[in-house]
């Protein structure tokens, strides 16, 4: 859970002092692969406008799976953002995730010719990482033809760790390189974290966020058998978590990827800031492996902690995110 001062024409000056001693962190630069949109003016212009990014299941293999809809990226092109060979090595995560730093760093105009490498972090998350790799190469082993058919690009492909380490190799970034892998939390945690190695000095700023690619007859089928997807056939009645006709999350795939500093830092170099981020919670329920606790102490202690450092109050909130 984080807090966020909107940009004005330059950052506000909150009348709190922060409980936690520290530098200001802002946002620079932002980039997105989803369903709705493929940068990020498209994909804002398509949430206000309420566009459904829910749509029959397109896939290979689908024979005996139950699930009829998912939130999947039609006509990406990864070509646009890396040569035929570059792809073929890279899990759909991954591409999604090189793809949305790119668009990222344009609008941050990071000049990692001038910047100091090993101040410059780069911290993405993903649930599981090249679900697809994994879909693939486990065919072979199993049914084509034994261990000898596998790819040995398989490791590289398949580690959740590997968009991280991508990045930071095509941008040169040689801060701290991480991969948060918390499940549906993995991009925030990730943001969060960004957040706090900035804000006490470990780096001066950073490349964060989460990609996915788990629409896979492995992920669909093992997801569903656990009972937590929709079965709807309907896309506009298969996400609907306030509903009482509500049977399940929607799966989907995609990256968001944020670039991270310090005011100071993006002050220095005259960068356009977006936005600030001013707090930071992380909390367990520790309480069942899918359910969470049902008096939601556990988020409820995460948003107290974040809007304690940001030093705002609960009247001043006027968004939350409820995933």
């Amino acid at each position: 859970m984080s807090g966020t001062t909107p940009a004005n024409s330059s950052v506000p000056q909150r009348e709190q002092q922060m409980p936690c001693p520290g530098r200001r962190v802002v946002m620079t630069g932002s980039g997105v692969i989803t369903s709705i949109g493929q940068d990020v003016q498209t994909f804002w212009r398509s949430l206000v406008e309420g566009r459904l990014g829910i749509s029959p299941l397109e896939i290979e293999h689908a024979d005996g799976i139950r699930i009829k809809v998912a939130s999947q990226i039609k006509n990406f092109d990864p070509l646009k953002y890396m040569d035929r060979k570059e792809a073929r090595r890279l899990d759909s995560y991954c591409q999604f995730a090189v793809a949305a730093t790119a668009e990222a760093v344009t609008q941050s105009r990071l000049d990692f010719n001038v910047l100091d490498p090993w101040r410059i972090g780069v911290i993405i998350g993903t649930g599981v990482g090249g679900l697809e790799t994994m879909d693939t190469e486990f065919k072979k082993l199993y049914l084509g033809g034994g261990p000898g058919r596998i790819s040995p690009l398989f490791i590289p492909m398949m580690i959740a760790n590997m968009a991280a380490g991508k990045v930071s190799m095509i941008y040169g970034a040689k801060g701290a390189n991480l991969c948060v892998t918390t499940a549906c939390a993995s991009g925030t945690h990730s943001i969060g974290e960004a957040f706090r190695a900035i804000k006490y000095g470990h780096l001066d700023a950073c490349i964060a966020g989460g990609a996915e690619a788990p629409v896979t007859p492995i992920a669909l089928g093992g997801f569903d058998n656990m009972t937590a997807l929709s079965r709807s056939a309907d896309p506009t009645c298969a996400s609907i978590p306030f509903d009482l006709r509500r049977d399940g999350f929607v799966i989907g795939e995609g990256a968001g990827i944020v670039v991270l500093e310090s005011l100071d830092h993006a002050l220095s170099r005259g960068a356009s800031i977006l936005c600030e981020i001013s707090g930071y919670g992380s909390t367990a329920d520790a309480y069942h492996i899918t359910s969470p606790d049902p008096e939601g102490a556990g988020a409820a202690m995460a948003m107290r902690l974040a809007v304690r450092e940001a030093g705002l109050e609960p009247e001043q909130i006027d968004y939350i995110n409820a995933h």
